[in-house]
């Protein structure tokens, strides 16, 4: 019998019973239950579920489910000593577990063809947590949306940044989920910290909305609630598979890189856990990944024989001349510090910094074409005022700095270090949108004046 519940009260009180219910304690013995926290959706874990329970039906297989920061801070907090495995997307999550003691190494179940996969190690080269998948991040879009709206279909994550697209994009915020982070980190990484936090400042100005869970954005996308949605490849592949007609594209500037599983320190059952990992990389394991329901890409290259019609090989990808390779060190390092910065830059801040970018691209759209080296100089001010960011990459990477931030929950505070940052550069930020906003405005009006003959030109 197979139980998917939350509370971890719940989950020792169904042991207990468990245990009374079998007829011997030799059958609760081999009886002992794998309990596996995940961020995945139901959609995801539960094929997997049910094809292990047919392989191992002397396993009793329980799923909590929580988005990764969450998990993080499960595990750290010493909550997660009754879970057996962690199984995410998101790589550094893992690195933050793996630096904090709470995992512990796994012999390797399978070896894989290609230890890389675009330069990336397919599994940890300690041995803590292993690949059994791969994940690219880009964008979704509803193309019957953009066609009502004479929107052109984006190429690049600098296209999001067109003043076009104001109010037709969503994403969800990087604190609330681990593939937004990834998201995030792969945009700063690629382009550089300050011309990353550009780029993320640009798109914020066009946000419909950011969500908070990464589920919002995909079924916002089907639904036609907003145009495009920033999101880990299976919410487009899925949405596809499903019969939506949306599409998914990875920019030239994005990275391909390993979702793990991983057996956390302490873990009781870890003989099944070790048996659960050999699943998911086992052929029919891999093949489960193909589901519609699913659509992830397989961590095997000799899977993608059996790969439905159009879907992606990332072994077939090729890295673009002088890319990065993604810095999980430098990605753990700094995880909370850039939700933080996210949040208060831009969450908290959307209406404010999008009323800023409305005018900024307002008067950079009347300044096309024309002489106007004031009016250009301004709007150069008022760029380059939204773009300010408090935190320099170096300072971004200082543990010192870096080890002050700490994720939000639910009736715990944060430090009054952390408190006090956060509310000042919520104040600074606010203060300078606004400001840019005026600055912009003003070129607004002068440019129509001189338009309609009432300043020299």
């Amino acid at each position: 019998m197979i139980w998917v519940i939350l509370p971890p009260m719940i989950i020792r009180l169904l042991i207990v019973l468990l245990s009374l219910y079998l007829p011997s304690a030799a059958a609760a013995q081999a009886r002992r239950p794998l309990i596996i926290l995940t961020s995945f959706p139901d959609s995801v874990y539960e094929p997997f579920r049910r094809a292990f329970e047919k392989a191992y039906p002397d396993t009793d297989l329980f799923i909590l489910n929580r988005k990764t920061s969450s998990a993080i801070s499960y595990i750290q907090d010493g909550a997660g000593h009754q879970v057996d495995l962690f199984w995410a997307s998101a790589p550094d999550a893992f690195e933050i577990l793996k630096a904090a003691g709470r995992l512990q190494k796994i012999s390797r179940p399978l070896a894989v063809k290609h230890k890389t996969i675009l330069g990336y190690p397919i599994n940890d080269k300690d041995g803590y947590y292993t690949g059994f998948a791969i994940s690219g991040y880009g964008f979704m879009w509803n193309p019957g949306y953009l066609q009502a709206r004479k929107l052109p279909e984006p190429k690049s994550w600098n296209d999001l940044r067109r003043g076009i697209y104001k109010n037709h994009i969503a994403i969800s915020a990087p604190s609330r989920s681990g593939t937004t982070h990834l998201i995030v980190e792969i945009i700063l990484q690629s382009k550089g910290w300050k011309e990353g936090w550009k780029a993320l400042l640009e798109i914020g100005g066009n946000l419909a909305t950011v969500t908070a869970r990464s589920y919002g954005v995909p079924s916002g996308v089907e639904q036609g609630q907003f145009g495009i949605g920033l999101v880990i490849d299976f919410f487009g592949l899925r949405s596809r598979a499903k019969g939506h007609g949306v599409r998914f594209r990875y920019p030239a500037q994005t990275m391909l890189l390993p979702a793990n599983i991983a057996m956390t320190k302490g873990a009781k059952n870890t003989q099944a856990a070790k048996q659960f990992i050999e699943f998911l990389l086992s052929d029919q394991g891999q093949d489960i990944l193909f589901q519609p329901a699913i659509s992830r890409l397989p961590i095997k290259q000799e899977s993608y024989s059996s790969a439905p019609v159009g879907f992606p090989n990332p072994f077939e990808f090729t890295v673009t001349p002088g890319a990065p390779l993604f810095d999980i060190n430098a990605s753990r390092r700094r995880y909370h510090l850039v939700n933080t910065m996210f949040d208060q830059l831009i969450t908290f801040r959307l209406r404010e910094l999008k009323d800023a970018w409305a005018m900024v691209h307002k008067a950079q759209n009347m300044l096309h074409g024309r002489r106007a080296p004031k009016q250009q100089a301004a709007i150069a001010r008022a760029r380059a005022l939204i773009e300010t960011i408090p935190v320099s990459a170096e300072r971004g990477l200082k543990p010192d700095f870096a080890g002050l931030f700490i994720r939000h929950k639910p009736g715990f505070s944060v430090s009054k270090e952390q408190s006090d940052l956060e509310g000042q550069w919520g104040r600074e930020a606010q203060a300078r949108y606004e400001n840019a906003a005026q600055i912009a405005e003003k070129v607004i009006e002068e440019l129509a004046s001189r338009r309609q003959g009432k300043i020299p030109q």
